[in-house]
């Protein structure tokens, strides 16, 4: 038997799914992070700080950061799409009370809960790096803009395009995994309407 104190495994796994979301995230920042401080001291600096990356210290307090950065990186970016996840929403919900009701009556579901779950983790990721893809294409120049390189203006116009094309491509997906969220929770605990079935009226009589 299970101990009292010991957790529930949807909740354990629920809470390890959290912890993957936020790391994916706060990856993205923390790489970010280091290309601005790049950006900030120069090749010289940089080259004498590289060795110290490969130490075991340094990877343990990477991973700390990373995890660290991914909270409030996760924030922002709900944050910045709130306006736009809300008129998503009204589409399928005509209030937040109804959107609240429904969440309620797909818990009693645990097969279409989970599902619905994995639906909104891949969601959250595609949140937190339309963000950081944002983030480290800025960095990514800045960075490039100090160390003399043949090509660079190309280079640099190469990384931009790319980096707003994929931060659009990660907006698209979650919008296209939000919609489809709100949609598949609607059809599956909003009760479908019937319109009422018409009697025939008997030979002789006059309709109603």
């Amino acid at each position: 038997m299970t101990s009292p104190t010991q957790p529930e495994p949807p909740a354990l796994v629920a809470a390890t799914a959290m912890f993957i979301e936020v790391l994916v995230v706060g990856i993205g920042a923390l790489t970010a992070a280091v290309l601005l401080l790049v950006a900030l001291i120069g090749p010289a600096t940089t080259a004498k700080l590289a060795p110290l990356a490969g130490s075991s210290a340094a990877a343990g307090v990477a991973l700390a950061a990373a995890y660290a950065l991914g909270i409030p990186i996760d924030r922002a970016a709900d944050t910045a799409l709130t306006p736009h996840r809300r008129r998503l929403r009204t589409r399928f919900f005509p209030s937040n009370t109804a959107y609240a009701q429904a969440r309620l009556r797909l818990a009693d579901f645990p097969v279409l809960a989970a599902r619905a779950d994995y639906a909104r983790s891949r969601m959250r990721i595609c949140r937190g790096w339309t963000l950081n893809t944002l983030a480290l294409t800025l960095t990514a120049d800045l960075a490039m803009l100090r160390y003399s390189f043949e090509h660079r203006p190309l280079i640099l116009g190469a990384t931009t395009a790319l980096g707003a094309a994929t931060a659009f491509g990660f907006y698209r997906a979650w919008r296209s995994l939000t919609t489809t969220g709100y949609r598949k929770l609607a059809e599956q605990t909003v009760p479908a309407t019937i319109p009422p079935v018409p009697v025939p009226s008997q030979p002789g009589t006059t309709p109603p």
